[in-house]
């Protein structure tokens, strides 16, 4: 039976007494009524308590099911009733509060895309979306879905993306763009080509993430758990006192049913299931309580340097020419044409050069990627080759610490380009952020070379850099790390940190643009492509604890205060019951400021 259903059920009898009582004088029927009510609830908590026991946890039962087996048996059993509704009505304020939470995680489920209009010639067909296959050309019409991610193969239009990275302001998608599943096309049509079936797609992989993030319970209610121990016992003992001094049993009674339980049963996980919401509300998806948990004592911190500390896109250093038959225009022109249909990050890059500079880029035809080499293609009526020194025909190359690719034209070397990685604007603030909030060491750890890696390191304020590290490598890295460096957090993005992430006691994955591995095997997503969002989710998972841990004691403060004035008689069972709504009104209300921003 749900916790609502409890409630009405309660509620409904305590009505039919209240009738009996005072409408037909018929007080002995109220009274086996309530006791009746009274007596099922009990035993279903105690079955509850058992299976809680069997677990290897405290239950916090005890105290609920030992006050109204107190109030029945020194015949106060409109106490019992009071303490009944408040123990429904708790569980069912709980279910609420926990709802209302969760809605923005959930809120992503409401929203999936169902169907994609696929392109057939001449022919545009309706079918589901998990029957997408990977280079199917897909229509969006205007106010659509994106169904799947895709590349625009025609048409411009502004994208609204919000629901997946917080943008608020929609963004202007042109052709080659990348469109991400869930977001929602403006006012004209679009069409592209597939690039990752349903289930890879970025908003089915939001979506797992919110399901895990639901399925698992918030861990800190073991903690409150433990807080149930040390409070019984007071509660036990205060009563005692009150009874042996007193010699009256009602003393008893009257402490206990003041002494709720419901600080501890709803104020953590309430705060926890909002702070939940609140970093969803800033594009932060974390999976579990526990990651709250962690986060907030977290130690130390190392992050992949490309795509993570970097915004994984490379930009043209300097374009240097060999061949006096050809100016920086010509060759850049030719180089950008050739990959204008390569998904490579340095394809990637001479096409946003180009783009930048308003160069206007030849059609491009045989194109053909030489698996380690390069590619080559027909451009202009010249064949073109771009990529390693020897590929292009180049008899020397540069060191292994500059990033460059090679360009020959109609077997002609013509000279070579330079590609700088290009740091986040907001890398150096993180740090500094983190460095604020308690986090004592911060490190990083990349494939690239020392050089590189230092440079950066210094550019941002990383206290200890791992260079040339292969996975495996990371993994040691974390692995080693001393007791006092932890918790440790792991920041990454991309296919190769995925064990890293999973390994880390929290793993945080930038997952706007990131791979589904790293999304998959992280603790926490970053749904916007902003690095500071990694010192927003510690800073939100601080406060959520420090809340948590307010309302708990705040509850249980209240509880210890009222069970002392009732234990000298002078707060009747019936109005400690009562007193019980109030506990459980300001525990709740005091753990739901974890969803608020500040």
């Amino acid at each position: 039976m749900s916790n609502i259903k409890k409630l009405l059920l309660t509620v409904m009898v305590g009505i039919v007494a209240l009738i009996f009582e005072f409408g037909f004088h018929q007080s002995q029927w109220a009274f086996w009524l309530v006791s009746i009510i009274g007596g099922i609830m009990t035993i279903s908590m105690l079955i509850g308590m058992i299976k809680t026991l069997r677990s290897g946890k405290y239950g916090i039962d005890i105290l609920a099911v030992t006050a109204i087996l107190a109030t029945l048996l020194v015949g106060d059993y409109w106490a019992s009733l009071v303490v009944l509704i408040m123990l429904t009505g708790g569980d069912s304020l709980e279910d609420y509060a926990s709802h209302q939470a969760s809605r923005e995680l959930r809120s992503l489920l409401d929203n999936s895309p169902q169907v994609a209009h696929r392109i057939d010639g001449e022919k545009i067909s309706e079918l589901a979306v998990d029957e997408v296959q990977v280079d199917d050309l897909v229509l969006i019409k205007p106010g659509e879905l994106v169904p799947v991610d895709g590349r625009i193969i025609a048409g411009e239009s502004f994208v609204d993306e919000s629901s997946l990275t917080g943008e608020s302001k929609p963004i202007e998608k042109r052709i080659n763009d990348e469109l991400m599943s869930g977001s929602v096309n403006g006012d004209a049509a679009l069409r592209m080509k597939v690039t990752k079936a349903a289930k890879d797609s970025q908003y089915q992989t939001l979506v797992k993430l919110v399901k895990e993030s639901e399925a698992k319970p918030a861990h800190f209610v073991r903690l409150a758990d433990r807080y149930a121990v040390p409070f019984t016992i007071t509660a036990y003992v205060i009563g005692g006192v009150a009874w042996f001094v007193s010699k009256d049993p009602v003393r008893f009674a009257e402490v206990l049913v003041v002494a709720s339980p419901c600080p501890l049963i709803l104020a953590a996980p309430v705060a926890l299931v909002a702070g939940m919401s609140r970093s969803s509300r800033n594009g932060i998806v974390v999976k579990t309580g526990t990651t709250i948990e962690k986060l907030a004592r977290a130690k130390s911190i190392a992050f992949d340097k490309t795509g993570t500390l970097t915004k994984g896109s490379l930009s043209v250093e300097e374009i240097h020419i060999e061949s006096t038959d050809f100016s920086k225009e010509e060759l850049i022109t030719y180089a950008a044409s050739a990959e204008q249909e390569s998904s490579h990050i340095l394809a990637r890059s001479l096409v946003a050069y180009g783009k930048a500079n308003k160069i206007a880029l030849f059609p491009v035809s045989d194109l053909e990627e030489i698996t380690g080499q390069g590619i080559q293609a027909q451009v202009n009526g010249k064949m073109i080759r771009v990529g390693k020194a020897a590929f292009a025909g180049s008899a020397h190359e540069l060191s292994n610490e500059k990033t460059a690719v090679y360009v020959s034209l109609a077997d002609q070397y013509i000279g070579y380009i330079t590609f700088t990685d290009i740091v986040r604007e907001e890398s150096a603030e993180t740090i500094t952020e983190l460095n604020s909030l308690g986090i004592k060491k911060t490190i990083m750890l990349t494939g690239d070379h020392q050089s590189i890696a230092n440079q950066i390191a210094n550019q941002v304020g990383i206290s200890e850099v791992h260079a040339d590290c292969l996975p495996e490598e990371k993994i040691t890295v974390l692995k080693t790390l001393v007791e006092e460096d932890r918790p440790v957090v792991m920041v990454g993005d991309g296919v190769n940190d995925a064990p890293a992430l999973a390994v880390a006691d929290i793993g945080i994955a930038m997952g706007a643009h990131g791979s589904t591995a790293a999304s998959e095997s992280a603790d926490a997503v970053i749904l916007k492509d902003d690095l500071s969002r990694v010192s927003a989710a510690i800073r939100l998972s601080q406060d959520t604890m420090r809340i948590a841990r307010q309302s708990v004691l705040i509850g249980l403060i209240i509880c210890v205060i009222l069970m002392l004035i009732a234990s000298t008689g002078v707060i009747p069972a019936l109005l400690g019951a009562a007193l019980q709504e109030v506990i459980d009104t300001v525990s709740i209300l005091s753990a739901l400021r974890a969803r608020k921003d500040k």
